[in-house]
C-alpha cells in the first residue's frame, strides 16, 4: 500500500485569529478558507509541501454531536486539552523566537529532552498545543 498522510485537522474558535498564527506567525500558506463568520474551514499547510495541509475547522459544526458534547469539546478546547499537533523544523531556536515575537501563549521554551530530540511548545488561538521538534 500507498499510503500518505494528507491533511490533518484541528479546531479554531476565531478563525481570523488562527489564521494569523498559521500564515503570519508559522508562515504557512492559505491553501482555502471557506464559508463564512466563525463558521470557516481553513486549509494551511507549510509552503513547498502542497501534500500536505491542516484544516481549521470550527468544532461545533458537525450535526452528529450533542449539546453536552459541544460543551465538553469547547472546555476542553479552553484548557488546551482537545487538540494538538507536531511539526517540525530545522532550527526549533528560529522558530521558537519568531513564533514568541508573535505574542503567542509559550508552554515550554526549547528543550533538549532525555530521548534526544530537541523541541519546543506553544498554544495557538484555540489553545491547541503546537510542539515543535528540531529535525537536523
Amino acid at each position: 500500500m500507498d499510503i500518505t498522510i494528507h491533511t490533518t485537522s484541528l479546531p479554531h474558535d476565531d478563525p481570523d485569529a488562527s489564521l494569523v498564527f498559521y500564515r503570519d506567525v508559522l508562515g504557512f500558506e492559505v491553501r482555502s478558507d471557506a464559508g463564512q463568520g466563525r463558521m470557516r474551514w481553513i486549509t494551511v499547510g507549510p509552503a513547498g509541501q502542497p501534500d500536505v495541509s491542516i484544516l481549521l475547522t470550527p468544532p461545533a459544526a458537525d450535526p452528529g454531536i450533542t449539546e453536552d458534547e459541544r460543551r465538553t469539546v469547547t472546555e476542553m478546547m479552553a484548557k488546551g486539552t482537545y487538540g494538538w499537533i507536531l511539526l517540525a523544523a530545522p532550527d526549533v531556536d528560529a522558530v521558537f523566537e519568531r513564533v514568541r515575537a508573535g505574542d503567542t501563549e509559550v508552554v515550554q521554551e526549547p528543550t533538549d529532552q532525555p530521548y534526544g530530540i530537541r523541541d519546543c511548545a506553544f498554544r495557538d488561538p484555540a489553545g491547541n498545543l503546537v510542539r515543535i521538534q528540531e529535525v537536523r
